[in-house]
């Protein structure tokens, strides 16, 4: 089976196992799909990823985060450039999603960053998704 949006099928997992309050969830590895885990385990919004290696493509195993009393730390994830639809922001129109308590992913041309990371090294690039 060929999968046309890695990206998305990645955040509708997440999405999905957030919402069933599942520990942990897998999904297919791609270096986009470990940079954007990279980006949330820094950012404070999964606990940890690791890289499981198969036969095949690979997958990564996410560890979700709940806060003390079992409160969701991701609230919401959305993807934003599609694959019919690419948006580029440059360092001055990133989104500053909840007024900079959410975090944007977005691709450069120095890896996948956090806008916050990208306002410091002063890039922009493709806005990937949306975590609130």
């Amino acid at each position: 089976m060929s999968l046309s949006d890695p990206i998305a099928d990645m955040l509708t997992r997440i999405r999905n196992a957030l919402r069933s309050r599942h520990k942990l969830v897998n999904v297919r590895a791609s270096k986009i799909c470990e940079g954007i885990c990279r980006v949330l385990k820094e950012e404070g919004y999964v606990d940890d990823y690791k890289r499981i290696e198969d036969n095949k493509q690979g997958m990564l195993r996410v560890y979700l985060k709940y806060g003390p009393l079992g409160e969701d730390v991701v609230t919401e994830v959305n993807r934003v450039s599609r694959p019919g639809c690419r948006v580029y922001k440059s360092m001055e129109d990133l989104p500053r999603p909840l007024n900079g308590l959410g975090i944007s992913v977005v691709s450069t041309s120095q890896g996948v960053l956090s806008d916050r990371q990208c306002r410091d090294k002063r890039v922009g690039g493709e806005v990937l998704c949306v975590v609130n």
